[in-house]
């Protein structure tokens, strides 16, 4: 079994910048590409960003040029640098593990989420 775990988010003043960890554990063979979606209140859940295990990356218009991803394949850990941030970016973001091989196969794996909250 893969298990998801988020950390570094939080309240942030309009400008700032928080850093999202999210380490997948469990016995992981690969993970084909790794993402952050976010979701807020009222809104449909969007993809953020997601990075493949070749480091070939994908951003949506709305962070490009303040957010980066990037990931640690020896780890299984994705990391989200957010910088200039906008209360707009306030939401749930959770990582997802897409193609993870296992002994068990090959499936998805979502995180829990953890709450970025940017005050203006």
């Amino acid at each position: 079994q893969v298990q998801l775990v988020e950390s570094g988010g939080g309240l942030v003043q309009a400008g700032g910048s928080l850093r999202l960890s999210c380490a997948a554990s469990g016995n992981i063979f690969r993970i084909d590409v790794m993402a952050w979606y976010r979701q807020a209140p009222g809104r449909q859940r969007e993809l953020v960003a997601k990075i493949a295990s070749g480091g070939s990356s994908n951003y949506a218009d709305s962070v490009k040029g303040r957010f980066t991803i990037s990931r640690d394949n020896a780890l299984n850990t994705v990391y989200l640098q957010m910088d200039n941030l906008k209360p707009e970016d306030t939401a749930v973001y959770c990582c997802n593990a897409i193609n993870a091989i296992t002994p068990s196969g090959i499936r998805d794996y979502w995180g829990q989420g953890t709450q970025v909250t940017v005050s203006s």
